[in-house]
């Protein structure tokens, strides 16, 4: 399904949330309520309040919640994401994935303000069941966040954790990567200690890190990732780590095996704690020729030759 949504048509559905805003909770019907997530005027956290849906079908959902992310909420200390000075020129929804293209302005936002915004809106939009991720462009290009990384397609996982003043947290972390040795056939442990942003899962950064490859500091070790790999998703449940990874990462890099590139993936991600099997998706399906689950395999581990 693809749907452009006319901006310039919301301006009744501006009047139809506002009216629905002042309405008693005690009133809406629970079927139709959705959450809309709106930034403190601190600018530290963000809070739901219920609105009633009365659209049916996607689309005109759609269009209603994107009013009413541009509609004051009833408690006025709060404001919508779409009231921070930038404009939405264009929204497209294809196959789950939503694209919002933003105005120039939105690059004003800063770094805190900036992700409490893409909080709002990814966590708002995506109760749709038909939106499944959500990626937000500048003026037809990619979003980079504060760090230069690319910020890519989001879900709600991503944000649920980080309300209030930890939006803002960065802490320093020691984490074992495995990359490729120079034959590409082995995989060589090495660890990483960086400033992360608690912002960020840290299972996405660990597989962030792999993309981006060796640091350079230590010789012998090579890319085991195709760099032009990117993430659509990564959460965890129940111990087991679900890596959703674009159609780059089936072209291997140099002469690295797709073994190597799995594994690489997955014997990283289960030295940490709450991890103990990975799942590897291709843009939301497991290839037939990937296992439905992997475990450690240190048959594939060596050391660097000294």
């Amino acid at each position: 399904m693809k749907k452009i949504v006319c901006l310039l048509e919301l301006s009744l559905l501006l009047f139809f949330c506002m009216v629905q805003t002042a309405c008693s909770r005690e009133h809406l019907d629970p079927e139709k309520t959705f959450q809309i997530y709106s930034v403190s005027n601190s600018e530290t956290k963000v809070e739901a309040h219920p609105v009633e849906i009365q659209s049916e079908n996607t689309s005109e959902q759609l269009e209603e919640l994107i009013a009413c992310l541009s509609t004051m909420p009833e408690k006025l200390e709060y404001k919508p994401p779409f009231t921070f000075g930038f404009e939405a020129q264009q929204v497209e929804l294809k196959d789950g994935m939503l694209r919002i293209d933003v105005d120039t302005a939105y690059l004003n936002l800063t770094g805190t303000t900036e992700v409490l915004v893409r909080a709002a809106i990814v966590r708002t939009l995506t109760q749709l069941d038909d939106v499944k991720y959500v990626e937000i462009t500048v003026n037809g290009s990619q979003l980079y966040d504060n760090n230069d990384e690319l910020v890519g397609w989001m879900n709600a996982e991503m944000f649920i954790n980080n309300d209030g003043n930890a939006i803002n947290t960065y802490e320093l972390t020691r984490v074992m990567l495995y990359f490729a040795n120079e034959n590409g056939d082995k995989l060589i442990p090495n660890y990483r200690e960086k400033h992360y942003s608690t912002n960020t899962p840290l299972e996405r950064f660990v597989v962030e890190e792999l993309i981006a490859g060796p640091s350079g500091q230590v010789d012998g070790i090579y890319p085991s990732i195709n760099p032009e790999t990117k993430i659509v998703s990564i959460s965890t449940k129940d111990g087991i780590c679900y890596v959703n990874l674009d159609s780059a990462f089936l072209t291997v890099t140099g002469n690295v095996s797709t073994d190597i590139s799995i594994y690489s993936i997955v014997n990283s991600l289960v030295e940490l704690n709450n991890i103990n099997k990975v799942q590897i998706l291709i843009n939301g399906e497991v290839p037939t020729s990937f296992q439905s689950t992997y475990e450690r395999n240190l048959d594939y581990v060596t050391t660097l030759d000294m």
